[in-house]
């Protein structure tokens, strides 16, 4: 079966239901209780956690860390009302977040194929997921996924008290979501450095997975930075805590007592934990909540331009001494990009003197950005490096393409092996490009370098091509390394040929 990165989302009742054969031994998921608004006054500060001692055995005792930081963590229960319809040959459950979650993983779940056509009576689900306090005021930081489409949020205490909860805003992209709470006095979390985690030192994980509050797992991290899939805005810490459904939203905590992330996404084959989990740095997520709480949403600085990641054959292309920065593919017309004078080819180093080292790096960086702040890029062009300044625009687009297929490396031939026709002046025009030779067959060094049938080669080493004997002249020239600009459907990248 196929892996997946999965958010270890709600345990919904219907879930629950397919589960219950399992389940019977170990007791149901427990109910959420209506909120009652009672106000218990308790430490405003959040106490250090002493430091895990070791047992007789040798290994470390979490047991003083849980109960320090144990109150500021919550169990939240999310009640969705899914109104659920559709036309003949529809099937009215298609859009249904639990019918797909259910048919991914293979639960079985009665009722759910069929009920095709019509229109059905508006249905009640019920979720869980994890959070903790962040502030004595009432403030709760949870994942956006927990709490999307909620009708009604209530949080409950450890100490058994439940409050209906007003969710403050969400913010997608990172998965981070602020709830408040009507009460006072409130034990909370402090927040520590996720710059600093070290690869291998213990972390402790706190949820409700599965719907069982106040659970406690522990492991190490495994890796910092992970970048995952349509994930551009957060450099994921990746752990071998059990992470399970239920514990989206919870807190990562280090040793001392201090939250370093929010356990949201796992790499599974199953849907369920295998060994592999994910979770939002602190600090990404305490620059959403800061702008969730002071406005309600997220703004995010815009470049306007598509971006890939660079390889070590791209990087000779480039004459760069390794690998590394953001290419920038394309820019869009009118862009803030454009108007600041970036051009596709140019490779973007640094942000402010912020270093750019992978791709993954430059939304994240111009994300954090307010619209309006002019910003100054290092960029990379013709061998040389320059600045430029760019007044950012609203909302982020920039999108990390996928980097040319793997390449093996080409042994004796000394032609491109590539077929092909110049574009049409209509076409041409329509791409809004002087001219460009349209891929028909590819061989030898053009086909491993992962040129396709259909792409639209537009420049070779930033020269851009005007017709076929253009084109020859300056492949004769580029000699036996260079970089071709593709147009590939919508989107523009750069692939690094070598022929010998």
């Amino acid at each position: 079966m196929k892996s997946a990165v999965v958010r270890p989302t709600l345990v919904f009742s219907a879930l629950c239901l397919a589960l219950a054969g399992c389940l019977q031994e170990e007791g149901a998921i427990p109910s959420s209780h209506a909120a009652n608004g009672t106000s218990v006054v308790v430490p405003a500060a959040p106490a250090a956690a002493a430091p895990p001692s070791a047992s007789r055995y040798g290994l470390p005792d979490f047991s003083g860390l849980v109960d320090q930081v144990g109150p500021a963590v919550v169990n939240i229960s999310v009640t969705q009302k899914v109104s659920r319809g559709g036309v003949s040959g529809e099937d009215p459950l298609a859009e249904d977040p639990l019918y797909d979650f259910l048919r991914r993983f293979g639960v079985p779940v009665p009722g759910m194929p069929g009920n095709r056509g019509g229109r059905m009576p508006e249905q009640i689900q019920q979720g869980v997921g994890s959070g903790f306090i962040v502030s004595p005021d009432g403030y709760v930081l949870t994942n956006a996924h927990v709490v999307d489409g909620a009708s009604e949020v209530t949080v409950k205490l450890t100490d058994k008290r439940d409050f209906k909860a007003k969710v403050v805003g969400t913010d997608k992209r990172t998965d981070v979501a602020l709830l408040k709470i009507d009460a006072t006095g409130l034990p909370f979390v402090r927040t520590g450095d996720a710059e600093k985690v070290r690869v291998g030192e213990w972390v402790v994980a706190m949820g409700s997975p599965f719907g069982f509050e106040n659970t406690v797992t522990a492991g190490i991290i495994s890796a910092k930075a992970r970048r995952l899939p349509d994930e551009n805005y957060v450099p994921f810490l990746q752990t071998d805590v059990a992470i399970n459904p239920g514990n989206s939203g919870g807190p990562l905590f280090n040793l001392a007592g201090e939250v370093i992330g929010i356990n949201s996404q796992i790499y599974s084959r199953s849907g369920g934990f295998m060994g592999i989990s994910f979770a939002i740095p602190i600090d990404v997520a305490m620059k959403v909540k800061d702008q969730l709480q002071k406005y309600g949403k997220v703004s995010r600085g815009r470049l306007g331009v598509s971006i890939q990641g660079m390889d070590a054959e791209l990087a000779q292309n480039f004459g760069l001494d390794k690998p590394g920065g953001a290419l920038v593919a394309n820019v869009e017309p009118g862009s803030p990009a454009e108007k600041g004078g970036l051009l596709p080819g140019d490779v973007v180093t640094a942000v402010n003197g912020q270093r750019v080292d992978n791709s993954a790096d430059l939304p994240r960086i111009i994300g954090e950005q307010k619209p309006g702040t002019a910003v100054r890029l290092s960029v990379w062009r013709d061998r040389k490096s320059r600045e430029i300044s760019i007044t950012l625009g609203e909302q982020a687009s920039e999108r990390a393409l996928a980097a040319a297929p793997e390449r093996k490396s080409e042994g004796g031939s000394s032609k491109l092996g590539l077929t092909g026709r110049a574009l049409t002046a209509q076409e041409a025009s329509r791409l809004g490009v002087p001219g460009g030779i349209v891929v028909e067959n590819t061989s030898g060094p053009s086909a491993k370098a992962g040129l396709q049938s259909g792409d639209v080669i537009l420049g070779i080493n930033n020269q851009a091509i005007t017709s076929i004997e253009q084109f020859r002249k300056l492949l004769d020239a580029a000699g036996n390394r260079f970089a071709l600009l593709v147009q590939r459907g919508g989107s523009r990248i750069f692939v690094a040929v070598r022929l010998s």
